[in-house]
Formats: C-alpha cells, structure tokens, sequence
C-alpha cells in the first residue's frame, strides 16, 4: 500500500513537471513569435503589455492549479503512510 502510495506521489510530480514544462515551451514559442515580426516601437510595446497581463492571467493560474493539486495528493499521501 505504501509503494502505491509513493508510486502515485511520484506519478503526479512528473505530470506536474511535464504541465509546467508545457507552459514555459509555450511562452518560448510565443516570444519566438514576437521577436520574428518586426514592427514599430508602438505595437511591441503594447504587445508586450498584453502579453504581461495575459501571461499573469492564464499562465499563473494554470502553474497555481497544477501545484496545488500535487500538494494535495502529496499531502494525502504522506497522511496515508502516517496513518498506515
């Protein structure tokens, strides 16, 4: 029971690390995006504000979610081999 438990402790961390790598291979993909077009001072300003408030909108909550479930099922787990 106990190496089940340990086992899906480590299962749900590599999901974690693979979510966030996910999202940072997103962000590079879209800063790729950006720094490809050339434009005016103006647009990359506000493209950047954009990105800024978008990336702190979406991406934020998404890394929030992803640990926040590993903390739990990691905390289940330890209360499970306490308990045990």
């Amino acid at each position: 029971m106990i190496t089940f438990m340990i086992i899906t402790v480590i299962l749900v961390s590599i999901l974690a690390l693979v979510g966030t790598l996910l999202i940072g291979k997103g962000i590079s993909t879209q800063l790729k995006d950006y720094e490809e077009k050339e434009d005016t001072i103006k647009n990359e300003l506000k493209r950047s504000h954009e990105y800024e408030t978008s990336s702190l909108r979406v991406n934020i909550k998404s890394l929030t979610w992803i640990y926040v479930g590993l903390a739990l099922v990691s905390f289940v787990v330890c209360l499970g081999i306490y308990f045990y």
